[in-house]
């Protein structure tokens, strides 16, 4: 499929929600299966906390009330063993049974917070392990996709895939073992409570569809109220951004108070979504607290009364009492967990949607490889080109750089100068036969072998995270430390570099912050310049530079240009009178073609550019 036919508006920033989808969330396991031993290891360990859990307290109602305390006659009801075993560690220890009973407590007990804990570890690393597989897969994909693709949609939502929807994933993951860990006790505690008293168990039962409502009801109503707080605390990060981002315009322009009030209205609204939301949860609350309670009354009740008619003893009743907390605790972390889930599937519906983006460059099945000694030729053919349809940017552009001649581009805004170097570089796929590379037709070649052939310096110099060296060598082993020296001496480059902190391993701060706009630009020539390019392309490569940092750089782009094909797009056409040729761009279609002089001569398109810049510069002078 095209990428015009593609719907891009797929890729939105809001995290909205969706329907449960058990086909994502099966997809999802792809990722995790390669840690299955982890999460079986996480699930024998919450079946070794919940037996802990459920065990503990049958000590306290069945050893030490029952058994200790009331001396009860004994009966059918099952105690898991936990008399036996208080009986046999008195016989062995000859200690107070209640302090043997309060040991066995207090192991159980332990062993239930051990357990838990290791269960939690082991689920969330294994949850992150394979989040960071399919982080890495996706950041993977995105890397390869085309040009075309950027050019259609922000970054900023690309973005919010391998971050936001990354991080909801793991709110799911993890909060499916959060209700394994809540929900694994209460089947256990429903087994035991059944075995002791079946009447009394179901009666119990009948309130946890009220709680459930209950639940679904306060979830169904908090969902709008909390996604009003996300959305107006992305507006306050939003505005934030904006404001500190642009300080200087804010304060050259006097707006720090219009700011401050539009900020305002925003934070009110957020505080208002806030305290909705804290009044929602004031009722859930106290909501199921009072569901806990009316399951403690029925217990008392009718325990109490099973008691007196010596059908069941005191200690099953405390049992029921403790019980109770668990058959809730699993009700009221469905409920926690009910909002993850769907904004979950929305962004498991986001992340699959990226992963599954077919869009792509078209390579050759069978790529011609580019010679060792590339002369360094390029023709353009009858080139023709489009973003959009019926809105073509290059129309029928033809013209031949031969080997080591400097051709200069030149055209206003719009003509399509740096479309055509994008096109060069095999950004975009062309017509068969429009653009040549000593006469092989760039669509056979692979993409990443005319880019490695290929250097260009953009005016927009990009600096990575990492030192001055790493920003010169981009991590191509081939070039050493040496090579990058080199490069930036030629460049001029080195006399700056020298005089920072640590010099060539100096760290550099975001965009190369740390640098003036002309250091970051001379660490451009350097950088391309050790990678020893063929064809060399400046694109506006000295249009932010000041006229002393330009003339110093003069004798370095001669260095850099001698020797190969070059392509030179500049706005200050005084930069390039000393190209072997200039092509004038017009509206995407070549106009003129010649040296200075013949341009000038022609009294065309050329002539009229040229004396606007030099009366302008004249005028300001």
């Amino acid at each position: 499929m095209s990428a015009q036919k593609k719907d891009y508006s797929v890729f939105e920033d809001d995290i909205d929600t969706r329907k449960f989808d058990i086909k994502l969330v099966w997809r999802l396991t792809h990722w995790i299966a390669p840690y299955r031993m982890q999460m079986l290891g996480a699930l024998a360990l919450v079946l070794l906390s919940a037996g802990a859990a459920v065990l503990a307290p049958v000590v306290v109602s069945r050893v030490v009330i029952d058994d200790i305390l009331l001396h009860a006659p004994d009966t059918a009801a099952p105690d898991l063993m936990q008399k036996a075993l208080s009986h046999w560690l008195i016989q062995v220890t000859e200690l107070n049974p209640l302090i043997v009973a309060c040991g066995i407590y207090a192991v159980w007990i332990a062993l239930w917070a051990l357990f838990g804990h290791g269960f939690r570890i082991m689920l969330a690393r294994a949850v992150l392990k394979g989040l960071r597989d399919l982080r890495r897969d996706l950041f993977a994909h995105l890397e390869h996709l085309p040009s075309s693709f950027y050019d259609r949609v922000a970054v900023g939502r690309v973005m919010t895939r391998l971050t936001n929807d990354i991080e909801t994933l793991f709110e799911l993951l993890a909060g499916f073992g959060v209700l394994l860990g809540e929900f694994v006790p209460f089947f256990v505690a429903i087994t035991i409570m059944l075995a002791l008293n079946p009447t009394l168990t179901l009666e119990l039962l009948a309130i946890l569809p009220l709680a459930a409502i209950a639940t679904v009801v306060f979830r169904i109503v908090s969902r709008n109220v909390y996604r009003a707080c996300r959305s107006t605390v992305s507006m306050l990060n939003q505005n934030l951004q904006e404001n500190l981002s642009g300080i200087e315009v804010v304060q050259l322009y006097g707006r720090e108070k219009l700011n401050y009030e539009a900020y305002s209205v925003i934070n009110r609204e957020n505080r208002d979504a806030e305290n909705r939301a804290v009044l929602v949860e004031s009722y859930y609350g106290p909501t199921m607290d009072s569901m806990a309670f009316i399951a403690i009354t029925v217990i008392i009740w009718f325990g109490g009364r099973d008691v007196l008619g010596g059908i069941t003893t005191l200690g099953t009743v405390i049992l029921f009492a403790q019980f109770a907390d668990m058959l809730f605790r699993p009700i009221v972390a469905m409920g926690d967990q009910w909002n993850v889930v769907f904004r979950a599937m929305a962004s498991c519906e986001r992340i699959f949607q990226a992963l599954d983006w077919d869009e792509a460059l078209k390579a050759p099945a069978h790529p011609v490889a580019l010679p060792a000694d590339l002369k360094g030729e390029v023709e353009f053919r009858h080139l023709n080109f489009e973003y959009l349809p019926e809105s073509p940017v290059l129309k029928d552009v033809s013209f031949t750089i031969k080997p080591g001649e400097k051709v200069a581009i030149v055209g206003p805004t719009g003509s399509g100068k740096t479309s055509l170097i994008r096109l060069l570089c095999r950004f975009y796929d062309v017509p068969e036969n429009s653009i040549l590379i000593d006469g092989i037709d760039i669509m056979d070649i692979a993409p990443s072998d005319i880019r490695r052939r290929i250097g260009v310096v953009l005016q927009d110099f990009h600096i990575f995270s990492g030192s001055v060296y790493d920003n010169i060598a981009l991590g191509n082993p081939s070039i050493t430390r040496a090579d990058a020296e080199r490069a930036a001496k030629l460049v001029h480059a080195d006399g700056f570099i020298s005089t920072l902190p640590q010099g060539y391993e100096t760290p550099l701060t975001e965009r190369g912050r740390n640098l003036s706009h002309g250091q970051r630009q001379l660490l451009a020539f350097a950088r391309v310049l050790a990678m020893n390019p063929d064809v060399l392309i400046l694109d506006e490569a000295t249009a932010s530079i000041d006229t002393e940092t330009e003339l110093v750089i003069q004798d370095a782009l001669h260095k850099l240009t001698e020797g190969r094909s070059s392509i030179i797009i500049a706005h200050r056409l005084q930069t390039i009178r000393e190209a072997h040729r200039i092509v004038v761009l017009t509206q995407g279609e070549v106009r003129e073609i010649g040296t200075h002089e013949e341009l000038m001569a022609l009294g065309g398109t050329y002539k009229t550019l040229y004396e606007l810049q030099v009366q302008d510069v004249r005028e300001k002078g």
